[in-house]
């Protein structure tokens, strides 16, 4: 069994506390909403510094996020670069490290500003109508490529402002589409695109920079998840290349995303994996411009293939497979300035760990593989990262490139975590269904006493393709049941990502078999191993595939909780089906349309087992959610309402598939936590 970093005092090393360390108070979700947020992170190309920002709310709820810069081996104090009201965000330096560039909305519009670091103001370098959403300098420094949101029959960006002036003068409101998508995630659309511009950094303000995607029906950078890691240039600054979905009239039901290259001048766009029907993201190139990296699924219409590690050499244009038999997927590529080694993170094991690649063999090491690290950058002999788990809201820290000489390089939230007590927490291990090896977590209430019995709040992730790991959430954050005196207990049931391709494919065509199978075993093993879990005050709850996890359990697993919470869930796998708008999604997990597997559907579809339910439910869901539309929260509840089962419903007219405002977040908690007391009898 695979244990984790538990203690806290090995979490936070390096970590000095203040005068308030001898009496922290349990972590409450006041104190989630208030963590500084370390974001926007750039090390410096000759690899001695490092800026990032920190995002502080004080104690009115106020935020303001600025930008400072430390030298990576401590030779230099902290100092703050910025500090106008809003915020700085998307960092990047100049090749000769002299300058830095960022985004603000200083003025009311998001755009771009340098700021020289020898001293002196930062100034607005782009005087566009329009947000710039994003940004990639090229290698020398000498341009930009920006993202903004335009209608792509427009060729002039004043075009585009206008057309969305009069729209929003508008006196009608029916919005008109000729084909899907129609919206996404929680946005309807509005004929606009997300698309790319280049301009040269001369001295002068930007005003007209050329649109290199003009044409493009689709988006680049895909919205809403993806960003600028999709776009880069290549190093000879003679082209962008991006990521885009092909064009085609079945954007609704297909994930063939492909990578294109264009002149910076513009005009046409030659697709570079046009071979490939599925997914191509993050085209990285080495310094020398020798290879060009990037990642690619092989099964269309699936989001959650493994990524392959793909490699092209731009001079004989070979292309191979780098470490095809490594079962594990990247989410993110850098090379090392060898041009030669990659490094690479990927979900691992409960953990989401950093490793090192060898592009001519195909030999994978591991470098650091505790709590949840996305790379910042990599020097000839240190890798910078940001550091999260458990116990960390995420640190910067870097490493050797053997893994030894672990540094941490910030502490942005010392003062507020030296009040804070966490609970401690360990991996474990059981025999799952077929009886392969399943992990999870449990973590211990904060006050814990030994000899003491304490109810179970049992956390299942969505996805399904997902994981609750080592890791530090701002939205379903396991410490705060902990803090509020509940046992937690988390899953990593068949489906799960990290644990090779196969464990991860296995939930596809059977959503309620070997999951269930997983909890209910994850269940009573962990209740074994640790005698401190009373089972009989337990209460489930989980979101999205969680939340549908809550309704089959209501039908096929009805006295196995006190309560259950469904945040999202699925209800009616039929009437889901026409409502959602990735349809690529569950026609990929459930083999076909509705039409071409109703069989499927109506087999693992909550709706036809309601006649089983009877566990008191609390049901929660967002009117702004497009994923998995508000209805089907709305049915599951009055269901209950007119069976007589218990049953309160918590609907946010603002909230999309997630809850963001801090202050909804703090009512998620409050009725969630009140819910599960009231069952448990705390």
């Amino acid at each position: 069994m695979k244990k984790t970093a538990l203690i806290l005092a090995l979490a936070t090393a390096g970590m000095t506390f203040g005068s308030n360390a001898a009496s922290p108070e349990p972590f409450t979700v006041q104190h989630l909403v208030k963590m500084n947020k370390l974001h926007s992170t750039a090390l410096s190309n000759d690899g001695a510094k490092i800026v990032y920002a920190v995002k502080k709310i004080d104690d009115k709820g106020e935020a303001q996020s600025d930008l400072y810069i430390q030298s990576l081996d401590g030779s230099q104090p902290v100092k703050q670069l910025t500090s106008a009201p809003g915020t700085e965000h998307s960092v990047a330096f100049s090749h000769d490290d002299k300058k830095i560039y960022f985004l603000a909305a200083r003025d009311g519009s998001s755009q771009l500003y340098e700021l020289a670091l020898d001293g002196g103001e930062a100034k607005q370098i782009s005087k566009l109508p329009l947000d710039v959403e994003g940004f990639k300098l090229s290698q020398d420094s000498q341009q930009v490529v920006l993202n903004m949101r335009v209608f792509p029959q427009c060729e002039q960006l004043s075009c585009t402002a206008d057309k969305l002036a009069a729209e929003a003068e508008r006196s009608s409101t029916g919005r008109e589409y000729k084909q899907l998508m129609v919206r996404h995630w929680d946005t309807w659309g509005d004929h606009t695109r997300s698309h790319l511009f280049v301009a040269k950094l001369d001295g002068k303000p930007i005003t007209a920079p050329i649109y290199v995607t003009q044409g493009l029906d689709t988006e680049t950078p895909p919205k809403p998840f993806s960003g600028m890691e999709e776009v880069t240039f290549t190093p000879d600054g003679k082209f962008v290349v991006y990521s885009a979905k092909a064009p085609s009239s079945s954007q609704a039901w297909q994930t063939n995303y492909d990578l294109w290259q264009v002149p910076v001048s513009g005009g046409e766009a030659k697709n570079l994996t046009e071979a490939n029907k599925a997914w191509d993201a993050q085209p990285t190139f080495s310094a020398d411009g020798r290879y060009m990296a990037y990642l690619a699924m092989s099964k269309p219409g699936f989001e959650a293939d493994r990524y392959r590690i793909m490699l092209r050499d731009t001079v004989t244009n070979q292309e191979k497979e780098v470490a095809p038999l490594w079962d594990r997927s990247p989410s993110s590529l850098t090379f090392a300035p060898d041009n030669r080694t990659l490094y690479v993170t990927a979900q691992d094991v409960g953990q989401v760990s950093i490793f090192e690649v060898n592009t001519q063999f195909g030999d994978v090491k591991t470098i650091y593989n505790e709590g949840s690290n996305s790379l910042v950058g990599v020097t000839s002999e240190r890798i910078v990262f940001n550091h999260k788990s458990l116990v960390e809201p995420g640190d910067l820290y870097s490493v050797a490139l053997d893994g030894q000489q672990l540094n941490r390089l910030t502490q942005v939230n010392e003062a507020k975590l030296s009040k804070i007590k966490f609970g401690e927490y360990q991996q474990f291990s059981f025999k799952g269904w077929n009886n392969e090896d399943v992990y999870g977590y449990w973590i211990k209430p904060t006050n814990y006493k030994a000899g003491t019995k304490y109810p179970i709040a049992f956390l299942v992730h969505g996805g399904p393709q997902g994981s609750f790991g080592n890791g530090f959430s701002s939205r379903w954050n396991a410490q705060l049941w902990a803090g509020a005196g509940y046992g937690v207990v988390m899953i990593d049931f068949h489906g799960s990502t990290g644990y090779g391709q196969a464990f991860t494919d296995s939930i596809t065509q059977d959503w309620g078999g070997k999951p269930l199978e997983d909890l209910q075993k994850g269940l009573a093993a962990v209740t074994q191993q640790q005698p401190w879990l009373d089972a009989d005050k337990a209460c489930a709850l989980g979101g999205s595939y969680g939340g549908y996890m809550m309704n089959w359990i209501q039908g096929n697993w009805n006295d196995g909780f006190k309560c259950l919470v469904n945040h999202a869930g699925l209800f009616d796998m039929r009437s889901m089906y026409y409502v959602t708008e990735e349809l690529w999604f569950p026609e990929y997990e459930f083999g076909g349309t509705y039409q071409d597997n109703k069989e499927l559907y109506e087999k693992f579809n909550p709706v036809n087992y309601v006649d089983n339910w009877q566990t008191p439910m609390l049901v929660i869901h967002g009117e702004k959610d497009f994923r998995v539309p508000y209805g089907q929260g709305l049915a599951a509840f009055s269901f209950m309402q007119r069976k007589g089962i218990p049953s309160e419903l918590l609907i946010y007219p603002d909230e999309n598939h997630w809850i963001l405002n801090p202050d909804n977040l703090e009512q998620w908690y409050a009725n969630v936590l009140g819910w599960m007391d009231r069952w448990t009898q705390k």
